[in-house]
């Protein structure tokens, strides 16, 4: 995941900053300019609240499980709903599949069946063996995104064939991110900084010499956690990580992003894969399939010309399409520059 970092002394007096949580995460919102902030945080809140009501896997009352429970019927939704749906199967088709909507089935007998925070961490476990599931049926391909019927209307309308169940968190909290920086630097008029558990948007005029972001494998981790901080002036940056959002079921460490092939948690050689892209939900889509794609993921990021940062079970990396070189040896912990040069960095998520 990612940590937010200020960019300079001088820049740091007129910033604004605010944390709260959302979606099970950490959420971060910084501003470049003190006086908009409460309006951000109310444009950002009202933003939030829509996506989950409209997404989230685990209220009753959202849109998502009203479709989830309708047996295949085709029902009425949204116009946000569809665009969320939209935003999922456009994943999908530039994913070649890699991020899958409809893995809601697969993660909820992995036992992801229930906010985040209410599961057993993963700790020192084993990972689950291939083909079954602990305590379960044994694993299988999800229903695939092409199952997913949407008619954007108007009204629109969605059914789910083959007994599908969506999931959309591979893509509704990096383009809610989008979505919320977008309007706060259009309404607002100042430049936005906005990390959703380390999904990140910017948008809007950046401070100079950019918005300073520490990649690490941990949102929640400090400044001088092991990993690289880079710049990024537009657009978005995302991590994918099979190290941080893991439960245990059964004894079995489990983790959430699946491999619609299998239906089980992904078996990748990366623990870790940061992406840089136009927008938030991109980068997201990207450091996903990468995940799921495995060493095949290099030569795909490449070819879609996608910075990327890439981390090994073993800690070693590579890197795609232009992501800076990392500084050899990593600083790690340590005093810190004084006024005129880069500010200390302070955990944004």
């Amino acid at each position: 995941m990612t940590a937010v970092t200020v960019v300079t002394a001088a820049a740091t007096a007129a910033m604004a900053q605010d944390t709260f949580r959302v979606f099970g995460t950490t959420a971060t919102l910084l501003l470049t300019e003190a006086g908009p902030l409460a309006a951000a945080r109310r444009l950002a809140d009202a933003e939030l609240a829509a996506v989950d009501l409209a997404c989230s896997r685990f209220r009753a009352d959202s849109e998502l499980s009203a479709l989830n429970a309708a047996n295949g019927a085709t029902a009425g939704i949204s116009e946000l709903f569809a665009e969320l749906l939209s935003v999922a199967l456009r994943a999908a088709r530039l994913t070649d599949g890699a991020v899958d909507p409809t893995c809601g089935q697969a993660l909820a007998e992995l036992g992801y069946d229930r906010d985040f925070g209410l599961l057993e961490p993963a700790r020192s476990v084993a990972p689950a063996p291939p083909g079954a599931l602990p305590g379960g049926p044994p694993a299988r391909p999800v229903p695939g995104w092409r199952s997913v019927r949407l008619e954007t209307g108007p009204p629109p309308r969605a059914s789910l064939a083959g007994g599908a169940q969506l999931d959309l968190g591979a893509t509704a909290k990096a383009w809610a991110a989008d979505r919320c920086a977008d309007a706060i630097a259009r309404q607002l008029g100042c430049g936005v900084l906005l990390s959703l558990g380390g999904d990140i948007a910017v948008a809007g005029p950046a401070p100079a010499g950019g918005w300073r972001i520490r990649v690490t494998d941990d949102h929640a981790a400090g400044p001088d956690a092991p990993g690289q901080t880079v710049a990024i002036t537009s657009g978005g940056l995302a991590t994918s990580s099979t190290t941080v959002r893991a439960w245990a079921r059964d004894g079995r460490r489990m983790h959430h992003i699946v491999d619609p092939a299998t239906g089980e948690p992904a078996r990748s050689c990366w623990r870790t894969v940061s992406v840089a892209a136009g927008t938030c939900t991109d980068a997201n889509a990207a450091s996903t399939a990468a995940i799921v794609r495995g060493a095949a993921a290099v030569a795909w990021l490449q070819d879609l010309s996608l910075p990327a940062r890439l981390v090994r079970e073993d800690g070693s990396v590579q890197t795609t399409a232009g992501w800076p070189h990392e500084p050899d040896p990593d600083p790690g912990p340590g005093p810190r520059p004084g006024p005129g040069q880069p500010a200390p960095p302070v955990p944004g998520t």
